[in-house]
């Protein structure tokens, strides 16, 4: 969770709560990390992160629409903000298919993870 905190501190965006939701509370199977957070100015977001190795075609994105609204269901409220932090290669389709649904799909948080990870974990020793 630090990490994601991080991430989105960079990109000036400051949650003020995060809370953590297992896909097993929403009766999935998939491995995917799943958070609801609270910005500061009280915008609501739907954080899905993704780490997979095979490509990310339509089908998924269906998945993940139906995910979110489970998720909704679930915390009983309708998030502003949807987001996908994807580290596998995506379909175009489904990427457009996303945006059409008001989702921002960003790839660079993986790279960011991987990467600035390794540097925190060195500072830190």
């Amino acid at each position: 969770m630090k990490e994601l905190t991080t991430y989105y501190t960079n990109k000036n965006i400051l949650f003020k709560q995060i809370k953590q939701i297992t896909p097993k509370e929403l009766e999935s199977r998939r491995k995917i990390d799943i958070y609801a957070a609270t910005t500061v100015d009280s915008k609501f977001y739907a954080i899905f992160i993704l780490d997979s190795k095979s490509r990310f075609i339509r089908k998924n994105a269906n998945d993940l629409m139906e995910l979110c609204e489970k998720l909704s269901t679930y915390l009983d409220h309708n998030f502003k903000k949807k987001e996908l932090l994807i580290s596998s290669p995506l379909c175009s389709k489904a990427k457009e298919y996303l945006k059409q649904n008001d989702w921002s799909v960003r790839v660079d948080f993986m790279w960011y993870w991987k990467y600035n990870l390794s540097f925190f974990d060195k500072r830190q020793t």
